[in-house]
């Protein structure tokens, strides 16, 4: 399999362990308590609510999911002795303790005790854990070295080794032949090419077999898909008569994309800013239909500065859910409670995207 079509392939691993999150009194002594793992799922739980990021409900003022704040009046690191959300927590005092009597939630002595040993040493907080830059970690050492073929094989053997539990057996060609054929094209397999798979005598021939699917154009066609999902394109308008309308160019240009491995920054840019860029092709104007596949309205009776706010609103949210990975959206209210992005961000960025010349109606008329 080239190296194009291994960043083309895009694969992403996901080992989903099974093992229960560990409480604070099950962890070693000698391992150190991280906020994202241990702390922060306590204090979403059962404190931010009140003391959070939702300026509306927060209460006494106070934030703990900022250390900046939350070292202000609550927590002084290093010594949960001196800590007042330590003395509230494990208050006796109805009136005083934390989480209120009256919200009906309540703290687990082990939560006690993993909020107490965390300040004590020295309450560090963490990013979002989609915010820390990932790290290459070691690769651990398995008994069965004879099974692992790449390094991905040593994580997962490790965590089956660990359970007493033993890898399934290699599957048969049939079924590769299959699952390859599914996973990259959506399509079940051709009698004749899976029977020339399966003869194939060549050291290479699941890694030929792979490359055959993946200049098939049903390979573009397959994963195209999911990004015209995340683009919202659709070939009608969406609202109202719900017509067609001329947008198969677009389609067409994200399948071509896949289909020719085109780069990631270069697909960004086209769709984004495509006919900004100097001198731009026929091809790199239609890509940026991305920012035109938004539900659009002919309805006479609109208004049109209404429906042009939608629009921008459309294209933040959508921008920022494709590229950015957030949930823009409720930023557009008020500050967002849980991905970073503030209210006044969200109107930056839709200031941006307010300069277009597009109409408040889409100028179409009923299908005839």
């Amino acid at each position: 399999m080239t190296n194009s079509h291994r960043i083309s392939l895009g694969v992403v691993l996901l080992i989903a362990s099974t093992t229960p999150l560990l409480s604070a009194t099950a962890l070693s002594a000698a391992e150190r308590l991280e906020y994202n793992r241990d702390i922060r799922p306590i204090l979403a739980e059962n404190c931010f609510a009140c003391h959070g990021p939702d300026s509306a409900a927060r209460k006494a003022g106070l934030r703990l999911d900022s250390r900046e704040e939350a070292t202000k009046a609550a927590i002084v690191p290093g010594r949960p002795e001196s800590s007042e959300l330590i003395e509230r927590i494990f208050t006796k005092d109805e009136e005083q303790l934390m989480p209120p009597v009256k919200s009906f939630k309540k703290l687990t002595e082990a939560q006690k005790e993993a909020l107490k040993r965390w300040i004590a040493e020295g309450a560090e907080y963490q990013p979002h854990w989609s915010y820390i830059p990932p790290k290459r970690p070691a690769v651990p050492v398995v008994k069965n070295s004879a099974w692992v073929r790449n390094p991905i094989d040593s994580f997962i053997l490790y965590e089956l080794e660990k359970r007493g539990l033993e890898p399934a057996p290699e599957a048969d060609r049939y079924t590769l032949a299959r699952r390859l054929s599914l996973d990259l094209t959506g399509l079940p397999p051709d009698p004749a090419e899976v029977a020339a798979f399966v003869n194939d005598q060549r050291m290479d021939a699941y890694e030929r077999y792979v490359d055959h699917l993946l200049k098939s154009p049903h390979w573009g066609e397959h994963r195209g898909r999911y990004w015209l999902d995340a683009a919202r394109y659709a070939d009608t308008h969406g609202i109202h008569f719900d017509n067609y309308r001329e947008m198969w160019s677009y389609r067409d240009w994200v399948i071509n994309a896949f289909n020719r491995n085109q780069p990631f920054d270069q697909f960004t840019i086209e769709q984004l800013a495509g006919d900004l860029l100097p001198n731009p092709s026929l091809e790199q104007r239609i890509a940026t239909g991305f920012n035109r596949c938004n539900i659009t309205s002919n309805e006479g009776g609109l208004i049109p500065e209404e429906y042009l706010v939608l629009y921008t609103r459309d294209r933040v949210e959508t921008t920022a859910q494709v590229w950015l990975g957030l949930t823009a959206g409720c930023a557009v209210c008020h500050e967002h409670k849980f991905d970073p992005m503030s209210q006044k961000e969200f109107y930056e960025l839709a200031a941006f995207f307010n300069n277009t010349t597009q109409g408040a109606m889409d100028g179409n008329i009923k299908d005839t």
